[in-house]
This record gives C-alpha cells, sequence and structure tokens, in this order.
C-alpha cells in the first residue's frame, strides 16, 4: 500500500486532482467529508461540538450551522484551536479505518485540505501539491466560486503561504493554466504513484 498526502491552496485545483486520481484507480479518503460526518446527527463528534461552544452552533433541524460555527471561529485562533482538538482526532481515526480497508496494492490518497497548516507531511509515503499562483487562487474564487474578494483573500490568508507548501511537497503539479495542461500531469503522476507502490509492494 502506497499511502499519500494530496493538498492545495483554496482554489488551486486540489478537488479536480482527487477526481482525475479516482478515476485512474486511487482510493480517495477525503478529509473534509469525513470532517462532515464525525458531526452529523447522533455522533459524539457534534455532542462533543455542541459541550464546547452551546446550543447556538446547531441548526433547527439538529445539524451543525456550519455558517455559524464558522463564525465562531474563523478570527479567534484560541476556539478554532478547541474545535480541531475535537474534530481532527476523530478525522484521523476514520482516515485509518478507511485506509486499513483499502487493500495492501492500494494507493491510498488521502485528500487533506489543512495538511500542511497542521504538520501532516510526515504521516505519508509522499505529499503531492498541486500548486497556483495566489492571483489564479483568487481569480477562481471571485470568478468560479462566486466569492466577494475579500471573504476570498481572507480565506487565502487563514491558509499556508504558497511557499510552506511547496516545502512540503515530494510532487508538485502546476494547476495554473487550464484543465487540460493539467491532465496530462495527473496521468504521469498516477503512473509514478503505481511504480513507487510496486516498489514498497516488493521492500
Amino acid at each position: 500500500m502506497l499511502s499519500v498526502g494530496l493538498t492545495g491552496g483554496i482554489g488551486a485545483g486540489k478537488s479536480e486532482v482527487s477526481r482525475l486520481l479516482a478515476a485512474y484507480g486511487a482510493v480517495i479518503i477525503d478529509a473534509d467529508r469525513i470532517a462532515r460526518e464525525v458531526v452529523e446527527p447522533g455522533t459524539p463528534g457534534l455532542a462533543a461540538v455542541v459541550a464546547e461552544f452551546g446550543e447556538e452552533v446547531l441548526a433547527p433541524d439538529g445539524t451543525l450551522d456550519r455558517p455559524r460555527l464558522g463564525s465562531i471561529v474563523f478570527n479567534d485562533p484560541e476556539r478554532r484551536k478547541a474545535l480541531n482538538a475535537i474534530v481532527h482526532p476523530l478525522v484521523g481515526a476514520r482516515s485509518a479505518e478507511l485506509q486499513e480497508a483499502a487493500g495492501e496494492d492500494a494507493v491510498v490518497v488521502h485528500d487533506v485540505p489543512l495538511l500542511t497548516e497542521n504538520g501532516l507531511a510526515p504521516l505519508y509515503d509522499l505529499v503531492i501539491v498541486v500548486d497556483a499562483s495566489p492571483e489564479t487562487q483568487l481569480d477562481r474564487l471571485v470568478r468560479l466560486r462566486g466569492m466577494d474578494e475579500a471573504d476570498a483573500r481572507a480565506r487565502m490568508a487563514a491558509q499556508a503561504t504558497r511557499e510552506q507548501r511547496l516545502a512540503v511537497a515530494d510532487i508538485v503539479i502546476d494547476n495554473d493554466g487550464p484543465l487540460e495542461k493539467l491532465e496530462p500531469q495527473v496521468a504521469e503522476v498516477w503512473r509514478r504513484l503505481g511504480e513507487r507502490a510496486r516498489e514498497t509492494g516488493r521492500a
């Protein structure tokens, strides 16, 4: 089994790379999706979040009110740390379960937006960083996602810098251009991952 960390700044195109790798046969473990699962109604995770932040973070239907919680933690590092202390261990445990179930010859790609910020690079055999210039990121967030420019800039500023992400990369995928330039790069990365997985299997 080859365990790969996949990350990139907001708007860099990490999700598209993840989709392409899945099409080639990678087992994708999506940290964001798991983070939502572990705080669904009835879970210990949601109970712990409510105990920490109060009933005000619940929507009328009993689900987590993400925008409300986000407004509490986004500009308050201590509150964000408290939230991460609840969610990250749950995500880690569920990710480990999914990896264990993937099979010995699998290429397991962990899609982790905050891999750099949380110092997770050492957990993986390889780290892939999807790279785009800040100008490209901002353009995509505003033009394609419809974000307000100030909000987009704030979200980018809350993440690791481009240089910090590149510093942990074993493989860099340049996604500053159009999709037709991305696909051949991902095909080559998949070939390299397959080679590495076979080498690991023989070790």
